[in-house]
C-alpha cells in the first residue's frame, strides 16, 4: 500500500505559533500531510485553494475568528470534518460550534493523543467509501456511458470499453465536477492501491482523455495530492 496516496490533508488554522508547530509535528509524525496557517483569512484563502480532508480551527484569531471560518466553509461544503479548538470552555461558545456544523469541539489544554483518536474516528465516520449502486446508463457533456453494454456514444461515434475503462468512466460520471480519489478509484477497479497499480491507472486515464476528447465540454484534470475531477462545463 502507497502511503502517500492514503495520506489524508488536514488544514491547521492557529495562531498560537508554538502549540501550532507542536500540533503539525504530532500530526505529520502520525501520518497527516498537515498545512499550517496563522490567522483566519489566511486559513480561509487556503482551504478555497486546495482541497483537505478536514480542517482544524482555533477560535480567537486575528483578522478573522474561526467561528467565521468555519461558517464560510460551511456555505461552500456541508460535509467535510471541522473540528474546533479552543480555550474558551463556555457552554454558549460550545453551543455556537456545534450549531455552525463542527464535528468536535475540544477545549485547551487538551492531550494530543486524544485529538489524533478523535481525527481519526470523525474521518473514517465521514468518509464516503462505498460505491452508489450502477445505473444502466450514465451522461455527461455530450457523451453517455452505456454502462450495462461497456459502450462510450458521442454522436455517432462508439466505443467498446474494457472492464475497467468501463467502471473507471462510471465513477468519473457519477462523481462529474466533484472529486474522485484515487484511492477509492483503485480499490473499486483494481482492489488494490499500490505503486504499480496507480502507474496503471495512470494509463487508463490517459486512454480516456483520449476517448472524450472529442467531447470539448468534457475534461479530466488532476488535483495534486488527491486524485482526478471530470469536469462538465456546458
Amino acid at each position: 500500500m502507497n502511503a502517500e496516496l492514503n495520506k489524508k490533508r488536514i488544514l491547521l488554522v492557529e495562531d498560537d505559533q508554538n502549540l501550532g508547530l507542536l500540533l503539525q509535528e504530532y500530526l505529520v509524525h502520525k501520518g497527516f500531510d498537515v498545512v499550517l496557517r496563522r490567522d483566519g483569512e489566511e486559513g480561509l484563502f487556503t482551504y478555497k485553494k486546495e482541497p483537505f480532508n478536514m480542517v482544524i480551527l482555533d477560535i480567537m484569531m486575528p483578522k478573522m475568528d474561526g467561528f467565521t471560518v468555519a461558517e464560510n466553509i460551511r456555505h461552500e461544503d456541508s460535509e467535510i470534518p471541522i473540528i474546533f479548538l479552543s480555550a474558551k470552555s463556555l457552554k454558549e461558545d460550545k453551543i455556537r460550534g456545534l450549531t455552525i456544523g463542527a464535528d468536535d469541539y475540544i477545549t485547551k489544554p487538551f492531550s494530543m493523543e486524544v485529538l489524533e483518536l478523535k481525527i481519526n474516528a470523525i474521518l473514517k465516520r465521514t468518509e464516503k467509501k462505498e460505491i452508489e449502486p450502477a445505473l444502466d446508463e450514465y451522461l455527461a457533456g455530450h457523451t453517455k456511458l452505456d454502462y450495462k453494454n461497456q459502450r462510450l456514444i458521442l454522436g455517432s461515434e462508439e466505443i467498446r470499453l474494457t472492464t475497467k475503462e468501463n467502471e473507471l468512466l462510471r465513477l468519473f460520471f457519477e462523481r462529474k465536477n466533484n472529486i474522485l480519489e484515487r484511492e477509492i478509484a483503485l480499490m473499486h477497479v483494481w482492489q488494490d492501491d499500490s505503486y504499480f497499480t496507480a502507474r496503471s491507472m495512470d494509463v487508463f486515464i490517459s486512454k480516456l482523455r483520449k476517448y472524450l476528447k472529442p467531447d470539448t465540454s468534457l475534461t479530466i484534470v488532476n488535483v495534486h495530492g488527491v486524485g482526478y475531477k471530470l469536469i462538465e462545463n456546458l
